[in-house]
């Protein structure tokens, strides 16, 4: 901001200038209006489900995020097993895997692609394809689109997939088979993609492999859909920790992972230049009092970067922490899921609330975030789903 001096002799008189406070002014009133369409445009809330029970596919609940509600729509796509789903950037298409054993006659799962009615919420399905390998559980897109990464659990591997222009998905362009040693041979048996996430800049593809206790890092190619790794090609966590799920922190300095068979989470700092990892800090995700079995799940961060959140299947709860501006986490809060078995959970793009989807008590919770602390406090929302195991939202047009 300028001050200039107006008038002449001896008496003076300033004022600010205008351009500048003008610029100021500006600039919040648009912060305010992204806020507010944010806050009040509804979106519909898509539920992955597990298929061999009650359920028959996808289901979807408008959301409404000034007050919270959910109204349900139903059932939107019948297919097998949508156990985690992802939406393309432009928000048009959807994409599922069918975590399954078996596709065509082959020891694979497959990635079924669907088109997304923004006004009805209704799925139409566009193509399926072989996930390469049996079991996928994960997939994930490349900033733009163009490329799919899914992670096939059983099968220990990773497979790459071109995304067409009208959504549809191509045969897996680029395919890895894990292989190596396992710490704990009766609980990790052998290798265990589960989770592919690309970097903020999409160059790099990072593969947490709960089998091997290693994030393999590759190299992307996203407008060719192609991998290749990286050098170093992995980064090792603790022996028998079970890597499950990653995120990159907004600032896209930092990653942090959590370890499904150690319940802990494991912050690292996150080298952009070659996709490397160096070991920050691990935190346990359980009270320690806790003397149960758990297994941890999701990890999400909040869209500010302050808050991190991971789940717990047996204590049935949810881990809120702070972040610190070095990345360091320290706890807030355990808060029950109030249903068994937390899979999954996501937050609402407007960042104030968070859906827990408990697998095994056919229920989604809904929470309020505090926007300064992070708590989680229920809101009295609860809906039933059959079997849920993933929420993500789209935008109502």
């Amino acid at each position: 901001m300028r001050l200039r001096k107006i008038g002449s002799g001896g008496g003076r008189a300033w004022r600010v200038r205008s351009n500048s406070v003008t610029s100021i002014a500006v600039r919040l009133l648009l912060l305010l209006l992204v806020g507010y369409q944010a806050w009040s445009a509804d979106y519909f809330a898509y539920i992955g489900t597990f298929t061999d029970q009650k359920s028959k596919g996808i289901y979807a609940w408008r959301f409404h995020p000034a007050t919270g509600q959910l109204t349900p729509v139903g059932l939107v796509a019948e297919t097998a097993s949508p156990s985690f789903l992802a939406v393309h950037p432009n928000q048009r298409f959807l994409y599922a895997v069918n975590e399954v054993s078996e596709y065509h006659g082959q020891k694979a799962g497959s990635v079924s692609a669907f088109s997304i009615d923004r006004a009805t919420g209704r799925l139409t399905l566009l193509n399926t394809v072989s996930s390469g390998g049996p079991g996928p559980c994960h997939l994930t897109l490349d900033r733009k689109g163009q490329c799919l990464l899914a992670a096939n659990y059983a099968g220990g591997s990773v497979a790459a997939f071109p995304v067409r222009t009208d959504g549809r998905l191509g045969e897996a362009s680029a395919f890895f088979q894990h292989s190596g040693k396992v710490a704990l041979p009766e609980r990790q048996g052998g290798p265990h993609a589960h989770c592919a996430m690309v970097s903020p800049d999409s160059r790099f593809a990072l593969v947490a492999d709960l089998g091997l206790d290693q994030v393999l890092v590759y190299r992307l190619n996203a407008a060719r859909a192609l991998l290749q790794p990286s050098d170093p090609p992995f980064t090792k966590v603790r022996a028998g920790a079970g890597p499950r799920h990653l995120v990159f922190h907004p600032n896209g300095r930092l990653v942090y992972l959590i370890n499904e068979i150690q319940s802990s989470i494991t912050s690292f700092s996150y080298d952009a230049a070659g996709g490397g990892l160096r070991e920050l800090q691990t935190v346990s995700t359980l009270p320690q009092d806790f003397r149960g079995t758990n297994n941890t799940a999701e990890i999400a961060i909040h869209p500010s970067g302050k808050f991190l959140y991971g789940s717990n299947r047996g204590h049935d709860s949810i881990a809120v922490f702070a972040v610190d501006e070095a990345g360091k986490l320290e706890l807030v809060q355990h808060v029950s899921t109030q249903g068994k078995t937390p899979r999954n959970f996501a937050m609402d793009p407007t960042g104030v609330f968070l859906l827990a989807a408990n697998q095994n008590s056919d229920n989604v919770v809904e929470f309020r975030i505090d926007p300064v602390s992070g708590r989680l406090a229920a809101t009295g929302v609860v809906i039933e789903a059959p079997s849920p195991v993933c929420v993500t939202f789209v935008p109502v047009k």
